[in-house]
Formats: C-alpha cells, structure tokens, sequence
C-alpha cells in the first residue's frame, strides 16, 4: 500500500515493460476477435514526469530520458511514437487505452485509493476501460475467463513483500486453472538470480506450458539490495513473440545501459510449449 509508481515512472524496467507490452497487444490484435487486457497493478494510468515525484528520485532520466534523444532503432518506434502521442508518459493503462479497437476492452484495478481515483478520473470518459479499487490477484480470479474467450493479463506487483515471487506464482497458477489460453505477462525485477531462478522453476513445476522470459540486465545480477534489471515472463506468447522480443530488448540495452559487467538482453524459453 505504501508503494507509488510515480516515484519510478519512466525508468529502464518501465520502458522495458511497456515496448514488450505494446508488441504484446499489436499481436493480439492480428486477429478481428475482441479481446480483454486485464491490468492486475494498473497505477494512475499517467505520469508528469516534471512532477515532484518524478523529480525525486531522477529515474526516467536513465529511461524514457534517454529513449527520447536520438533513438532511430526501427525496433522502438512503435513505443516511441505511443509516448510521443500521448505526452505525459503512459503507464501501461493508457498505452492499452490508446491502441484499443471498438471491440477491446480493458479493465485496471488498483488498491492504492488515491492511485485508484486518478486512474478512475484519467479514463472517466473511456467507455471501454473499467477501474477497480481491487486487489489485482483477486480480480484474476473475478473476471477470468473473459467473455470474449481471449484476455492479455499484465500483471506488474510492487514486490514489497518478501513473498511477492510466490504469490505470482499461485495467482499464475490458479488463473490458468479457469483460462488456460489467456496470455498472461509478469514484470519481475532482478537484483540477484537466486529468486529469479526459483521463479522460473516454481512456474515450471506448477505444470504451465509455453512460458518464454525476456530480461534486460544494467549490470551483473550480484547485488541483492539493487534492482540490476527486470523481466518480463509471458505464458502463451503469441506467435514470433521469441524471435521478435529479442530486437526490442537489444534495442533498449544499447541506449539504456553502460559497459558495466553482465549488462546486455536476453530472450529464454523457461517452459517448452
């Protein structure tokens, strides 16, 4: 409850996990049939980064910052472009509201209260986004499976607690229990490997098939009490998502990290299809 993404919007882990997220939805999109994105940790939907909060910590300056000056990698243009159009910079929320057609729909929850209203109030007049004052893995078990039988779960926690990667996991395993073809991506924050490892084999042994990781790393994962990069797990990706994450990620490696040891991207296949 004390978490505020304000504080960290814009930053390498945020632009990671949006330009994976708008691939994730262009895909889904390929098909006419309708589909829900369910976003389980959706904020306030927007973010000023001249804000107090944002100029707090500096953290979009080693982000969205960078991104903006000078990036011509074809990879990113499609994400570049999202932000550039929608001005503050978009949390994950309105770059799905952006790109919505007539019959997509969204849903976001938040627990936050105060997050919970501005998010209400940014997409007040969006008939197609709904917003929640609710727990995000409870609404995994609310509103799956989908009424149009597709759904884009994003689920993107604070990892406060100690037992964030274990609560993931079952949420991921029970809410593939009642909708096992929905495309379900988890964020998840890499400071040491030890627990990224347990996470990807705890996935693994709650017996989900076709589960691929995309990871971006600023340094050597070695220091527990530093975020060294992040991750974006995704069970059923769509078609081509192994061949084309890796571009993405390649691309925001260049631009965000330094010649640090171990910094670089990669794409793994965790679970085989």
């Amino acid at each position: 409850m004390n978490y505020r993404h304000a504080f960290h919007a814009g930053n390498f882990a945020d632009c990671m996990k949006h330009a994976l997220l708008l691939w994730l939805l262009r895909a889904m999109q390929r098909k006419e049939a309708g589909f829900l994105t369910l976003d389980t940790h959706a904020g306030i939907g927007r973010y000023d980064l001249s804000g107090d909060e944002a100029q707090r910590t500096g953290e979009w300056q080693g982000g969205i910052g960078r991104l903006q000056v000078g990036t011509t990698d074809p990879a990113l243009a499609d994400y570049l472009g999202i932000v550039e159009t929608l001005g503050l910079y978009p949390g994950s929320p309105a770059i799905v509201a952006e790109v919505l057609r007539p019959q997509d729909r969204l849903i976001c929850c938040e627990l936050h209260p105060e997050d919970f209203l501005a998010c209400r109030h940014n997409f007040r007049d969006d008939r197609q986004v709904a917003v929640h004052l609710r727990d995000g893995y409870e609404a995994m078990g609310a509103f799956l499976p989908p009424k149009e039988k597709r759904g884009l779960i994003l689920i993107d926690p604070p990892y406060e607690r100690g037992d964030e990667f274990s609560r993931l996991t079952e949420a991921l395993h029970q809410a593939h229990r009642k909708f096992p073809s929905g495309v379900y991506a988890a964020w998840y924050p890499i400071k040491h490997r030890a627990p990224v490892r347990a996470f990807h084999q705890a996935v693994a042994d709650a017996k989900i098939r076709d589960v691929v990781a995309g990871e971006l790393l600023l340094r050597e994962p070695v220091e527990p009490d530093r975020l060294n990069g992040c991750g974006l797990l995704v069970v059923n990706p769509p078609w081509k998502f192994d061949e084309e994450a890796g571009p993405i990620l390649a691309a925001l490696a260049a631009r965000l990290t330094t010649r640090e040891a171990g910094a670089g991207s990669q794409v793994t296949r965790i679970v085989a299809e």
